[in-house]
């Protein structure tokens, strides 16, 4: 079969070298591409292809279309919605995640930036750099805080247990039952918003999530409340996001994700509203995480291959 990756997998140059001998040995033609946004150049990559692996650069669903041969996509990422996974479907194209990869990844950078935001370190850290004091600013412990989990799946629990060490009750949102006995209460959506000190958001991005997080959830927050965002940009609205911080109708901030991916717009409202920290999507991008989420993939490939799909999202 051919299998083509269409972008860099984050790990080093010899450990794609060891799996594409490796598919070689198995009577399978492999090749890498550096990242390209070029349609032309995508559709001559995968010509013919009949896998494709890919972390979250978006697919076009004219490759998809134009490859008659294509039977799996491999993603090298936990969420799929920049794949036209119901086109794939139609098309009777397999596909799986990377699940799991980046868990402790996302989970610390979340903690990261509720600390960032609470004891005020990003200002404090301006400060400092400029000659001045913290004179008027002074932070609080993040011990003894609520933080709610909107999404209370693997990155959401294990956030949860990182709270859990700091000291914090820990709430919990999800449609269907949460059975970890790490959440200290489920609830909600509304009373989540209504009682947290700390809300973070780990849900997926579909037709249920988009703009989960709107003027009208915002307006539920306490006026002091922090919001993270580690999951997916349009999950909230940004603007309405933007303006309930400019107005001081919620405290502070942290996002990693946006509604692009970066590199963003200098117009974007959320780099330039009041008490917002922002990362160029981090979260999942550590040097283990990266280890994993190879270990991952190519395991999803070796067993699709032996006819045995993990992972499988279609």
């Amino acid at each position: 079969m051919k299998i083509v990756l269409l972008e860099n997998l984050g790990v080093s140059a010899q450990r794609i070298e060891q799996e594409k001998n490796k598919l070689n040995a198995l009577n399978h033609e492999f090749y890498a591409f550096e990242k390209t946004t070029d349609l032309p150049t995508l559709l001559e990559e995968t010509k013919d292809a009949d896998v494709i692996l890919l972390a979250n650069m978006p697919l076009d669903a004219k490759i998809i279309e134009s490859n008659p041969n294509l039977k799996f996509i491999d993603v090298a990422f936990t969420g799929v919605d920049h794949i036209p996974t119901q086109l794939a479907k139609e098309k009777g194209i397999a596909i799986s995640n990377a699940s799991g990869y980046a868990n402790d990844s996302v989970a610390e950078l979340a903690v990261m930036m509720m600390i960032d935001c609470i004891r005020n370190v990003t200002p404090l850290s301006k400060r400092a750099r400029d000659g001045q004091t913290k004179a008027g600013i002074r932070g609080r412990l993040l011990k003894g805080k609520t933080v709610g989990i909107v999404g209370a799946g693997e990155i959401g629990t294990a956030t949860a247990r990182l709270c859990k060490a700091f000291g914090c009750k820990v709430i919990g949102y999800r449609r269907s039952l949460i059975a970890d006995p790490i959440y200290d209460q489920q609830c909600t959506l509304e009373e989540l918003l209504q009682t947290s000190d700390i809300v973070s958001l780990h849900v997926p991005l579909n037709e249920n999530t988009r703009h989960m997080i709107s003027s009208q959830q915002l307006s539920m927050m306490k006026n002091d409340a922090i919001l993270i965002n580690t999951a997916r940009g349009a999950v909230v609205d940004t603007q309405a996001l933007a303006n309930a911080l400019n107005q001081g109708q919620i405290g502070a901030a942290g996002i990693d994700v946006f509604d692009i991916e970066p590199p963003l717009n200098l117009d974007e409202p959320l780099l330039h509203s009041k008490n917002t920290i922002v990362t160029p999507h981090i979260g999942f991008d550590s040097v283990e995480s990266m280890e994993l989420r190879a270990d991952i993939v190519f395991d999803n490939l070796y067993s699709w291959l032996e006819g045995n799909q993990k992972n499988k999202i279609a």
